[in-house]
């Protein structure tokens, strides 16, 4: 029995595979408006024609300051709906479901002067300085993510996943090294991430799952460990995650422990929280080649495979993966004589 073509369903979320396009920022707004453009539209469309099961939308960030650069999607005005909505209906032409990421960059704000943070610690010490956020301004911006998700409901979107890794506004709170707050903020280290979570399953429909993405480690020294994130996670989870996508890094420069590069480096992680949790799991980083996908499947390392680079050298890869697993595929009608069938 192979896994990567088997259907898969949380709640109302019905998917013909168990690949995912991985979110990836594409730095291309026309305008610097947070609009997609006919990029986004072939980018995502396309990957849909290809076969993805999902498609998951790159990091939209609910303020105009809150994007780690200026030409990155946003979702914080209803202006930007129409958009969405136009690629959101072709992919489901084709079979596929969306999703989209939403998230605020805080302190990795790149064009934002100043950027924000849970506290003025900066990135590295040529990156500029946050300012910390005032705890009003803290409870303004989870209405913002609440914001973003109505939007996203509007625009037609089957799921939202909630960006709370790579060092990221959600990432920066629940890091002790980074979260410096005497405030609500600071003793609870999970509480601007669960009230997101709440005020956003306030919002979208009952049956639409949540997704979650968080770093499972820091790298910079003396970040937090797998422990940590347990913790913080189940906190998450209790709060009204459905779905994790398991990640690590991003918060600053790697010190004395270094990211891995080799292909499943991070399913250990995804393991250890599918255990920990008992919650579906979404397993990313260097599984392009099709044979380490399925095995993190049959593994039972996670319940789902998300492609990121992988996907950016070819937007055929679910067909090819499928094809190279299985020796069957399900082309377009208009591809299928580049797909022969095998006897």
């Amino acid at each position: 029995m192979t896994q990567l073509d088997k259907q898969y369903k949380v709640k109302g979320l019905s998917l013909k595979n168990r690949i995912v396009m991985a979110p990836m920022c594409q730095y291309s707004v026309n305008e610097k408006d947070g609009v997609p453009n006919d990029w986004h539209f072939v980018h995502y469309v396309s990957r849909a024609v290809g076969g993805a099961g999902l498609i998951i939308v790159e990091m939209t960030d609910v303020d105009p300051d809150g994007r780690i650069t200026d030409y990155d999607l946003g979702l914080w005005s209803d202006d930007h709906v129409p958009a969405y909505r136009r690629i959101v209906d072709e992919v489901h032409r084709h079979d596929a479901k969306i999703g989209i990421q939403i998230a605020h960059a805080g302190r990795k704000a790149e064009d934002a002067e100043p950027p924000v943070a849970p506290s003025a610690i900066p990135v590295t010490s040529e990156s500029k300085v946050p300012r910390a956020l005032t705890t009003e301004e803290v409870k303004q911006t989870v209405k913002q993510f609440q914001d973003a998700a109505k939007r996203a409901v509007e625009a037609g979107f089957d799921t939202i996943e909630i960006h709370g890794a790579h060092g990221y506004l959600i990432h920066q709170f629940h890091s002790p090294l980074i979260n410096k707050r005497n405030d609500q903020y600071g003793e609870d280290l999970s509480l601007f991430g669960v009230e997101i979570i709440q005020a956003i399953k306030e919002v979208i429909p009952e049956d639409m799952p949540l997704l979650m993405r968080i770093s499972a480690m820091e790298y910079m020294d003396d970040g937090y460990d797998l422990n940590h994130s347990i913790e913080i996670a189940k906190k998450y989870q209790e709060a009204g995650v459905d779905v994790f996508h398991i990640s690590s890094g991003g918060e600053g420069t790697p010190g004395k422990r270094k990211p891995a590069n080799h292909p499943g480096y991070q399913l250990r992680f995804a393991r250890t929280f599918r255990q920990e949790l008992n919650v579906p799991i979404i397993a990313v980083g260097v599984l392009e080649n099709p044979k380490v996908a399925e095995a993190a499947l049959g593994n039972e390392d996670a319940d789902l495979i998300a492609i990121g680079r992988g996907m950016l050298k070819d937007p055929y890869w679910a067909m090819h993966a499928i094809e190279e697993i299985t020796g069957i595929v399900v082309p377009p009608k208009q591809y299928e004589r580049a797909f022969p069938r095998k006897k």
